[in-house]
């Protein structure tokens, strides 16, 4: 069973900085791109970022500049380093990652909470 579980949501003032981690667990043979994609309330979930397996990135508009996508593969696990947080960064975050396991398909983590306010 393949598993994908985030950590370091939270409060943070504006102007502030989180971490975000994702770590895949599991029967795991490979691990093709991995990203983060957030949902605000009465919003449509977006791409934040993504990584592809060799290091390419790739950024959401609202956030190039201010968030960096990184993973260890060695460890299965992806990052956010998100500075320069603004409210409207406000949301639920999800990691997602393309693994194979028996078949290939694209896992989904819990979601974490990011809230930016003073």
């Amino acid at each position: 069973q393949v598993q994908l579980v985030e950590s370091g949501g939270g409060l943070v003032q504006p102007g502030g900085s989180l971490t975000l981690s994702c770590a895949a667990s599991g029967r795991i043979f490979g691990i093709g791109a991995m990203g983060w994609h957030r949902q605000a309330p009465g919003k449509q979930r977006e791409l934040v970022a993504a990584v592809t397996s060799g290091g390419g990135t790739n950024y959401g508009d609202s956030v190039k500049g201010r968030f960096t996508i990184s993973r260890d593969n060695a460890k299965n696990t992806v990052y956010l380093q998100m500075n320069s947080l603004k409210p409207e960064d406000t949301a639920v975050y999800y990691c997602n990652a393309d693994i194979v396991s028996g078949g290939r398909r694209n896992y989904w983590g819990q979601g974490t909470q990011v809230t930016v306010s003073s």
